[in-house]
C-alpha cells in the first residue's frame, strides 16, 4: 500500500478544494448545446473595445466566453491581439471582413490572419458587381438591390478568394443578412451561391437571427445543406406578426425575443458546426450585463 504524509495530503487536498471553487465560480467553458466552447463575435462590443482593448476582452472572458470572432482589430498588430487574446484567456479563431475591404486588400488579409493564428477568415457582406450604379454602395439598400448576376459574380470571387485562403491553411466562409434569401425568376439567392462555390473554397457560417428575419428555417437550412456549414450566428430578435425580411427588428437578450434555439441547435447536431457565436447588435441595458444574459441563455438551453 502506498503511504502518502500528512503534509502531502494537506498539500493535495488543499489543491483540490482550490480546483473545486475556481471550476464552482467559473462558467461551464463548454457551453452550449453543441458541446462548443462558448463564443462571442466582438462586434457586439464595437463601441467599447477600441477604448479598452484589454480590459473589455477581460470582460468578456469572466462572463464564460472562450472563443471570439474579431470584426475589426482597431490598428493593431496580430502580435498585439494575440498577446491580448491570450491575457484575457481568449481564442480568436475567426475575423469578418466586408467583400468591398477584402478585395483590394486580399493578400494582406490573409497574411493578418495566418499571423494572428485564424482558423477562418469570413466574408461578412457581398458587393455589388458594379458599385457606381447606387449612391451607397455599403448600404443595407445596396445589398437588397443585387440582382442574380450580382450574386453569381460574388459566387465566382468567393472561389478564387477561398483558393487562397486555403493555400495560407485556413478557411473561407461566408456570413448571411437577409437580401441573400430574396429571389429572381424562381432562383434562390443562397441557393444559388452555394451551387456555386465549391465547397473545398468556401463554407458557410449561417446567421440564424437573420435567416428568421428572412422568413427561414435555420433548421431546415442546416438540414438541407449539412456539410456546407461550420459555423453559427446566435441572436435573438423581438419580431412582431408584421415583420417583413426588409425590417431590422430590435435586437435583444437570448431568450427574449421570438427565436427559439431548441430545434436549430438539433439540426446542427448533425451538421458539421465547428463555432457558435453570439453576437447581440443592440442593446437597452449595460452591455455586459446583456452578454451575461445570453451566455446563461447559451448555458441553459445546454441543460
Amino acid at each position: 500500500m502506498i503511504r502518502i504524509s500528512r503534509r502531502t495530503f494537506l498539500k493535495t487536498a488543499s489543491a483540490s478544494a482550490a480546483g473545486a471553487a475556481l471550476w464552482n465560480s467559473t462558467p461551464r467553458l463548454l457551453a452550449n448545446a453543441l458541446g462548443l466552447p462558448l463564443g462571442l463575435q466582438l462586434y457586439s462590443v464595437r463601441d467599447v473595445l477600441p477604448k479598452d482593448y484589454d480590459g473589455t476582452l477581460h470582460q468578456i472572458a469572466a462572463l464564460g466566453y472562450r472563443e471570439v470572432e474579431a470584426a475589426g482589430f482597431f490598428g493593431h498588430t496580430p502580435a498585439e491581439v494575440k498577446q491580448a487574446m491570450d491575457g484575457a484567456g481568449l481564442r480568436c479563431v475567426s475575423a469578418h471582413y466586408p467583400l468591398k475591404d477584402l478585395l483590394p486588400k486580399v493578400d494582406e488579409t490573409i497574411q493578418f490572419g495566418k499571423d494572428l493564428g485564424l482558423n477562418y477568415i469570413v466574408c461578412s457582406s457581398p458587393r455589388l458587381k458594379d458599385p457606381s450604379r447606387v449612391k451607397d454602395p455599403g448600404s443595407r439598400a445596396a445589398r437588397e438591390s443585387m440582382t442574380l448576376d450580382d450574386w453569381r459574380w460574388n459566387a465566382d470571387q468567393f472561389n478564387q478568394i477561398g483558393e487562397k485562403v486555403n493555400a495560407a491553411s485556413m478557411r473561407f466562409a461566408y456570413h448571411n443578412h437577409t437580401p441573400e434569401f430574396r429571389s429572381e425568376n424562381g432562383v434562390v439567392f443562397y441557393d444559388e451561391l452555394l451551387r456555386l462555390t465549391d465547397p473545398a473554397k468556401l463554407t458557410m457560417e449561417l446567421d440564424c437571427g437573420w435567416a428568421v428575419v428572412a422568413g427561414q428555417k435555420p433548421a431546415e437550412l442546416l438540414s438541407r445543406y449539412p456539410t456546407r456549414f461550420s459555423m453559427l450566428h446566435v441572436k435573438d430578435f423581438k419580431m412582431t406578426a408584421a415583420s417583413t425580411p426588409s425590417d431590422h427588428p430590435p435586437s435583444t437578450e437570448m431568450g427574449h425575443g421570438n427565436i427559439d434555439y431548441r430545434p436549430i441547435f438539433g439540426a446542427a447536431k448533425k451538421a458539421h458546426i465547428e463555432h457558435a457565436f453570439v453576437e447581440q447588435e443592440e442593446f437597452d441595458m449595460p452591455q455586459m450585463e446583456a452578454l451575461k444574459i445570453d451566455a446563461d441563455y447559451m448555458r441553459a438551453i445546454a441543460g
